[in-house]
Parts: C-alpha cells; sequence; structure tokens
C-alpha cells in the first residue's frame, strides 16, 4: 500500500468511528438542574420568578404622548408593575401599522420617568438593539423573530433583560433553544412568554398552550410568563385565560390594555380597556407584585 493510500485509509477509519460515536451535547444553560433551581429576572426593581407573579401591561403600540401616559397610570393605578408598548411593530400586511420608532421609544422613556413604571419593548433587528436598550428596560423577541438567530446571538451580548415569546409554531423544545443563543452568549436574564399556537380554531387568534407553559415550567429555570391578549385574540377571554395561567404557576402576564381600544391601531379586539383591566385584577386567584 502506497503511503498515500494509507493515509486516506486511516482519514476515512477516523471519519467512520466519528459517525458512529456521537459527540455528547452539551449541558443546556436553560435546563433546570432540581426543583430549588429558580432564575429571578430584575426589570428595574421588579423581580419576575421571585414567587410573586407580575403583570406586564400596556397598549400593543404606542400611538400618542396622551394615549400611553393615561394607559399607563391606568394599569400602574390597576396593579401593573411593568409597561408594555410597541416602537417597532411585526404586521402580517405591510400597509397596516408599523409603530411611530424612535419617537415612540422617546414616548416610552418619558412616561417611565413619569409614572416610575419600567418598560418592555419590541427589538426586531439587530440594527435596532442599541437605539431600543438606550430607552427601554427590557427587550422583547416577537414570537416572529423566536429564531432569528443573528439577533438572540447579539442579544446575549446585551446587558439587558429579554423577553422572549414563543412561536406559534414552534415546540416547547425549540424555545428552550432559541432561549440557549442568548444564555450561551453570557446574558442569563431572560423570561420566556406562551403567548399560544397556531390552531384550527378560526374564532381564536391562537390557542393557549397550558400545557406547554407547565412543561417549559418543569425543563428550565427561568421563569416562564403568560400572553393571555395574544393567545386568544379577544378581550372577553382574557380574564379567564389569565387566572388559569396564574392558577397553573406562570411567573406573571403581559396583557394589552388601551385607553379606547376600539380605537386602537393595533390589536384592539383584544385589548382591554383600562376598566376591564381593574376588574381583571382585583379578580386574579393570587396577589400580584
Amino acid at each position: 500500500m502506497s503511503d498515500a493510500a494509507a493515509v486516506l485509509e486511516a482519514v476515512e477509519v477516523g471519519l467512520e468511528k466519528k459517525r458512529s460515536v456521537p459527540e455528547k451535547p452539551p449541558e443546556r444553560l436553560t435546563a433546570r438542574r432540581d426543583a430549588a433551581h429558580a432564575t429571578v429576572v430584575r426589570v428595574g426593581d421588579v423581580a419576575i420568578g421571585g414567587g410573586v407573579p407580575v403583570v406586564i401591561a400596556g397598549p400593543c403600540s404606542v400611538e400618542s404622548r396622551e394615549q400611553l401616559l393615561a394607559a399607563a397610570q391606568g394599569v400602574k393605578a390597576a396593579g401593573a408593575t411593568l409597561l408594555r408598548g410597541g416602537a417597532y411593530k411585526p404586521r402580517t400586511s405591510p400597509y397596516d401599522f408599523q409603530g411611530l420608532g424612535l419617537e415612540a421609544l422617546l414616548i416610552l422613556r418619558e412616561v417611565s420617568e413619569r409614572t416610575g413604571l419600567p418598560v418592555v419593548s419590541e427589538v426586531m433587528s439587530t440594527e435596532d438593539i442599541e437605539v431600543v436598550s438606550d430607552n427601554v428596560d427590557m427587550l422583547q423577541v416577537g414570537a416572529r423573530n423566536m429564531q432569528n438567530f443573528a439577533l438572540l446571538r447579539r442579544l446575549g451580548k446585551v446587558r439587558r433583560p429579554v423577553l422572549l415569546k414563543r412561536n406559534p409554531a414552534a415546540t416547547v423544545k425549540e424555545w428552550l433553544l432559541a432561549a440557549e443563543y442568548i444564555l450561551a452568549g453570557g446574558n442569563d436574564q431572560v423570561v420566556l412568554c406562551e403567548r399560544g399556537i397556531r390552531s384550527y380554531d378560526p374564532e381564536l387568534r391562537n390557542t393557549f398552550d397550558i400545557g406547554g407553559m407547565v412543561l417549559a415550567k418543569t425543563m428550565t429555570h427561568l421563569p416562564v410568563i403568560a400572553d393571555p391578549s395574544h393567545a386568544t385574540g379577544r378581550r372577553d377571554l382574557v380574564p379567564a385565560v389569565s387566572r388559569a395561567a396564574l392558577a397553573a404557576g406562570a411567573d406573571g402576564l403581559i396583557v394589552e390594555v388601551h385607553p379606547h381600544p376600539d380605537r386602537a391601531l393595533s390589536d384592539g379586539a383584544q385589548s382591554l380597556n383600562i376598566e376591564d383591566f381593574a376588574a381583571m385584577m382585583q379578580d386574579l386567584p393570587v396577589t400580584v407584585g
């Protein structure tokens, strides 16, 4: 056998051994080690995952200073401790309202300073990370971007908490692996959000996967909250689904609230008005912080 033939044979043998003996995967950073292993994510002075459920509330989109301030004051008075509001909105149709962008971020920061509520808002691309981080307290990754791996990798380098929503077609394992990208980059301040999965029922925007939410809670040490607004698409179902989520162990809720839902530029059908939100908060099965 020539030297060249011997080298080729050795390479082939080595490749065959590598194919037949799979490498042991690294221990997942998202995995729960034991029942007591639980991460607390801090957004400003609010703790998510500390045993007391939190409520994030506010409009789907920031439409004006007056609209956001009215919503923020209303949800704070009702007991919410974090304010949500979209500046950049991913919409199915390119002709729908896409958000006010930087103007909305500046409004969010102003209203946050006036009310004392830390702010959660969505980041859609790597180019937006810096400007969003400069103006909000928690970066949201929407369901459409759950597997935007370039975005997730960059968020792993950011020193801001991240709210990671589940894609409506994603398995629980895929959802956790998406979070793994962020943790692997060094950012362990991640909250998972169950917001419904795609189903065949046209009466609902999505189907709230309460079993998937509970499964995620058993598999990961990260906090898991629920989004009853997107999970149903109907404001009349939001209170009942909120109660169910908290009864099943959710670490909190994120709820869409608008001063005038019928005039909302996005997601009005699933938004509660301030009065109905306050009534729902009084009827939740546990004390919220």
